[in-house]
């Protein structure tokens, strides 16, 4: 299997980019386009967790229509495995808060384009202190 073929690398960076401008602009249409429209897609958020397709896009359609994320990416990681599967995850931090946050998507070429089966976004907290 071929790691990070530069064609597929740039789709699946162009389609990560996309989804972030829409998160930050808050632009429904494209986040809801952007899934997956299966039944087996699901999104695990800060406080929520989402199987299906349909429960996503009803959890985006049940938000303030003037939520909007603004967020710093303070690390990308994208890596694709052949040509049709990829994975893109990040670290970044809201406006205004000390906090940071990780997001991963597991991205799958579809007959309809580049699309979001899998992702998870959680906070940090504080440091688990490991004892030997």
């Amino acid at each position: 299997m071929e790691i990070n073929i530069p064609g597929v690398l740039a789709e699946v960076t162009t389609a990560f980019e996309r989804y972030e401008k829409a998160l930050n602009t808050n632009d429904v249409v494209t986040l809801d386009e952007l899934f997956w429209k299966n039944p087996n897609t699901l999104r695990f958020g800060v406080g929520e967790q989402l199987y299906g397709y349909d429960q996503i896009a009803a959890f985006r359609a049940g938000r303030d229509p003037g939520f909007v994320v603004h967020r710093d990416l303070l690390k990308v990681w994208i890596v694709t495995y052949g040509r049709d599967f990829g994975t893109a995850n990040c670290e970044f931090r809201r406006h205004g808060s000390s906090k940071t946050g990780r997001q991963s998507h597991t991205w799958l070429r579809t007959p309809e384009g580049w699309r979001i089966v899998a992702a998870h976004v959680s906070l940090l907290g504080e440091p688990t202190v490991m004892k030997a």
